[in-house]
Parts: structure tokens; C-alpha cells; sequence
């Protein structure tokens, strides 16, 4: 349990929040949510004891153990894997460490033996016999191996690490785990083992995350940051969207009765509550939702991107067709025999083990790369917007914003161009900020703007969900799923892929699958699986 009493923070003169009070208790997941600058990171900075509040306190149940997601990836490289898991348990490992060096000592005396046996017995009652065991279980979990728990952590990829570490703040049962963007690098599988995970987890979790699904997946409460203060609603990420979205609406509908708008949320509720998603927390959650008083749910101040492609003529029947399509990199063959025709209205997710293969398979049909073996074929009609999971090359300049978007517009016009930078939040002098020094979030949004210029009726997409925040991420989500033309894309993004895509392509070096059904199908169902298996045999 991890009590909030009163407490505040602020950086030179803004108050990011204030007088915060908040019981964060076993058996819940909360979700803490807000725009970027918000203060999410800095909240659960405070809660870690990593930051002081300028006022107030923070305390947890007494003697529980709290854990935390380490956000540097190089902490830990001259350790083992599966020593940087047991690091986890500070506790454990330095009982562990303590019990091990006495046995070292040459002259272990009788005393030393006394200390040894204290030791031990702490030592059991904190499951240490079966710490490695249990270690090696998460690490198997997260995809690492046995035969890497051996190896140095600085001998590891960047996405292994970040598993590695997930593993470490997992491990020994922490009483209260706080996860600041745990699904980032995460493959899909991985995430939902995640989600599993913490769904049955009883202890206490405070997560940031931009995944919407892991967040309505996991999350009994959502935390919002916002007006100045941080407060707590029961329901997941997306009773929360829905929920400011219906009072923002009403908000709007000033000639609305109060009783009108207090009977329209009170059905919302209603509705919500008959939905929630899945769970062992669903009935609980579901008793939450129906005690939530209308007046609590109020519009929040985030802004939303407008992104809006508007195609300027709709596709014809020939979109593309590939035939017996090889690509490789660096000598090593990444997908073979690909074979497909696109038909009209096909919104088409690309899955792989190795992602190298399509961001490659992408930059090849749309010319940047040239293929192995196999041909492609672009329709008549199909004008193209693709946006590649790497954008550095665009921004190698000192051009300003709106300068840079002009380079891909036949009308160069401030107003014109500021129209589409405004609608992606570019607004007065932020227009002449230099593309070099542009955040990731910022180029993505610049890339956007120059998607919607092109007024494609296709679009190529290799994770567009990158660098965005989650009022971003539901814009263009919401913009793709009523999107006219066809797409193309990749995505971590599960929620993304569910509401936007209707087939599945998977590449590999052996060839593919192809499948016309929902994602969450394509997953669980066993044609596909024993077809994976066949494809990825040794």
C-alpha cells in the first residue's frame, strides 16, 4: 500500500500539481495518465523516493518492499543476467551476499558461524533457495533463455535488456511495483505475458504507459494529471477517454438541461459497466464504475492533433501486387517468397520476429531499397504517404518547422502551411523552432503534417505509433480507423492494430502467412500457429 499525504511540486514558477492526497491499495493497478509535461514521470519519481516534494509525504504499509523499472539499460552491464535479476530483492541479495563472503573467509570463526546461521535463516525466509529458480522463470517469460543467464548484461541488445530489467522488478513479489513504460521494446507476446502477469498480480501497481490495451487490460483505476492536480477514477484508459469526451461534448451542448446530461452519463456508466474488459478484477471493477458519481467526470484540457488525410481520389481495384519478393541486409536473408495481391479496402498489419524485415520489405515498395529476387507492382490509381520507423535523415538541418514542411507543399504560403502545422499543434512562434533540436514526439508530428500534404490514398506506416503521446496516438487512430484508402503498416500497438487493421501479413525468411481476420484471431488461432511453427523450424 503507498499512502499520499499533501503533496506538491513545482519546477522554478509552475506548480505541476498540489495538495495531493491518495491510497494506492494491494490488489489494484492504476494507470497514471496525462499530457506530456503533465508530471507523470516526476509523480512516480516522488513515489520511488528518487524525488522530493516540495511539500507533503509518501509513505508505504509497514515493512513492505517497493520495486521499480530501472530507466537506465547500462546500470547493470558487468553483471550476469541472472544476478541482475536477483538484484531485484535488495533485501535477499545483500543477505546472499553477506552469507557468501563469510564462507570465504579463511578464518571463519565460531562467531562468523553464528552470523552464518542468522543469515541463513533470513536468507530462507526469504525464498532464497528458490530465487534463481524463480528468476529464471521470469527471465523465460520475458524470452531470454537459459542459455544467456550467464552472460553479461553488456553482451546483450538493447531490447533484451530492457526485458531483463522488466524481470528484475518483477521478481520476488514486490508489495508495491511501480512501471514507467514497461511494454517499450517489448514484442507483442512479451506484452501480453505481461499483461497476464500483472492481471494476477495481487500486490499494489502504479504504470505509465502510451499502450492503450495494456492499460484497459491491466488497470482497475486511471490516475489523471490535469487542471493542477492528480485525482483518481475507477475504470480503465478508456472509460476515462470516453468519459471526457461525453462531458466535453456536453460541455459543448450549452442548451443541454442539467438533468438531461446527468441521466446521459449516468447510461454511460451503465454501458461501460455491462463492458468492462475481462478479468479476475471485473466484477469489483464493475461496482466501482456504478458508484461513480456524474459529477466527477469533467472534460480535461488535453489537446488533440487534427489529423486528417483526405485522399484526393479514392483507390481503383489494382492496388498492389507482389510476387516472390526477397529482401536481405548486411548479407543475411530477413523475408523470402512474398506473395500477395492488396484489394480495396485492405487495412494490413505486418508482423515479424525480426522487424528488420519489415522496415525493409517497406522501404523496398517504396523504392528506397532494392529487393533480392520478385517484382511489385503499384495500381494506376494509388498515390502513396509513407511514413519509415526512421526520420532522423528528414531533420538533419536548421531549416525552421515551417520552412521544412514547405520543401514538401506546391503552396510554400505561411498560411497555408500553418494550417496544417496548427492542426499537429504547431502554433505562433513554435513554427520557426529549428527541425534539429525537434523532440522525437515533435518530428513524428512534422511527419504527419507532410503525410496529410501528399492527399494519399494509400499509406505505409512502420510504427507510427513511435515518440507520440497518447492524445497523438488516438488521434491518428481514430483518423485510420475511418480512413477511406488502404494501409499498410506495422505497429507494437495492439489497441492500433485491433480497431484499424481487417488482415495479417507475417514475414520471415522462409516465406509467409497471410490471413484476412482480426489480429486477436490471427494470435490464438491453431491453423496459424502450426503454420509458425513450420515456418520458424530449425
Amino acid at each position: 500500500m503507498i499512502t499520499v499525504s499533501n503533496i506538491g511540486i513545482q519546477f522554478g514558477k509552475k506548480a505541476l500539481f498540489q495538495n495531493v492526497d491518495l491510497k494506492f491499495t494491494p490488489g489494484n493497478c492504476y494507470g497514471i495518465i496525462g499530457a506530456n509535461g503533465a508530471g507523470k514521470s516526476t509523480f512516480m519519481k516522488i513515489l520511488s523516493g528518487k524525488l522530493d516534494p516540495m511539500a507533503g509525504s509518501v509513505s508505504l504499509g509497514a515493512g513492505e518492499r517497493l520495486s521499480t523499472l530501472s530507466q537506465d539499460h547500462n546500470e547493470f552491464n558487468d553483471e550476469t543476467v541472472i544476478n541482475t535479476v536477483l538484484r531485484g530483492h535488495s533485501i535477499m541479495w545483500s543477505v546472499m551476499q553477506e552469507k557468501d563472503a563469510l564462507y570465504l573467509k579463511p578464518d571463519f570463526s565460531e562467531a562468523d558461524g553464528n552470523k552464518a546461521a542468522e543469515l541463513e535463516d533470513k536468507f530462507a525466509e526469504l525464498d532464497g533457495w528458490n530465487a534463481e529458480s524463480n528468476a529464471a522463470s521470469l527471465l523465460s517469460g520475458m524470452n531470454i533463455p537459459e542459455e544467456m543467464h550467464q552472460k553479461l548484461m553488456k553482451d546483450l541488445s538493447g531490447k533484451e535488456k530492457v526485458r531483463v530489467l522488466l524481470a528484475q522488478a518483477l521478481f520476488g513479489n514486490p508489495d508495491n511495483l511501480l512501471l514507467d513504460e514497461p511494454t517499450n521494446d517489448l514484442d507483442i507476446e512479451t506484452a501480453m505475458w505481461l499483461e497476464n502477469y500483472l492481471a494476477n498480480f495481487e500486490n499494489t501497481v502504479l504504470v505509465v504507459s502510451h499502450d492503450r490495451h495494456f492499460l484497459d487490460s491491466v488497470c482497475t483505476h486511471s490516475v489523471d494529471i490535469d487542471f493542477g492536480r492528480v485525482r483518481m477514477f475507477p475504470g480503465n484508459y478508456s472509460f476515462w477517454y470516453e468519459s471526457s469526451q461525453l462531458a466535453l461534448r456536453q460541455q459543448q451542448a450549452q442548451n443541454k438541461k442539467a438533468e438531461e446530461k446527468k441521466k446521459e452519463l449516468l447510461e454511460f456508466i451503465r454501458r461501460f459497466s455491462a463492458n468492462v474488459a475481462k478479468s479476475k478484477q471485473t466484477t469489483s471493477r464493475k461496482k466501482m464504475l456504478e458508484k461513480l458519481d456524474y459529477s466527477e467526470i469533467e472534460p480535461s484540457t488535453r489537446k488533440y492533433p487534427g489529423i486528417i488525410f483526405t485522399p484526393s481520389r479514392l483507390p481503383g481495384n489494382n492496388i498492389l501486387e507482389v510476387e516472390n519478393l526477397s529482401g536481405s541486409a548486411g548479407g543475411e536473408l530477413l523475408f523470402s517468397n512474398i506473395n500477395f495481391r492488396m484489394e480495396t479496402g485492405d487495412k494490413i498489419i505486418f508482423v515479424a520476429k525480426d522487424t528488420r524485415s519489415i522496415s525493409l520489405f517497406f522501404d523496398v515498395i517504396n523504392g528506397i531499397s532494392k529487393q533480392d529476387t520478385g517484382t511489385f507492382e503499384w495500381g494506376q490509381t494509388i498515390t502513396t504517404a509513407y511514413l519509415p520507423v526512421d526520420n532522423d535523415e528528414f531533420f538533419d538541418n536548421d531549416l525552421p518547422i515551417i520552412d521544412w514542411l514547405a520543401q514538401f507543399s506546391d503552396d510554400s504560403s505561411e498560411l497555408f502551411l500553418r494550417g496544417y502545422l496548427g492542426k499537429m499543434l504547431f502554433s505562433g512562434e513554435e513554427v520557426y523552432k529549428k527541425t534539429r533540436v525537434l523532440s522525437g514526439g515533435e518530428k513524428m508530428r512534422c511527419m504527419i503534417s507532410r503525410m496529410m500534404l501528399r492527399n494519399a490514398n494509400t499509406m505505409v506506416l512502420d510504427t507510427p505509433t513511435n515518440h507520440l503521446d497518447l492524445e497523438s496516438i488516438q488521434a491518428f487512430n481514430n483518423t485510420l480507423t475511418n480512413f477511406k484508402g488502404n494501409i499498410l503498416m506495422s505497429s507494437h500497438d495492439h489497441h492500433f492494430i485491433n480497431t484499424v487493421c481487417n488482415r495479417v501479413i507475417e514475414l520471415s525468411p522462409k516465406g509467409m502467412i497471410d490471413r484476412s481476420m482480426d489480429y486477436d484471431d490471427f494470435i490464438v488461432s491453431p491453423k496459424v500457429k502450426e503454420l509458425r511453427a513450420i515456418l520458424y523450424a530449425k
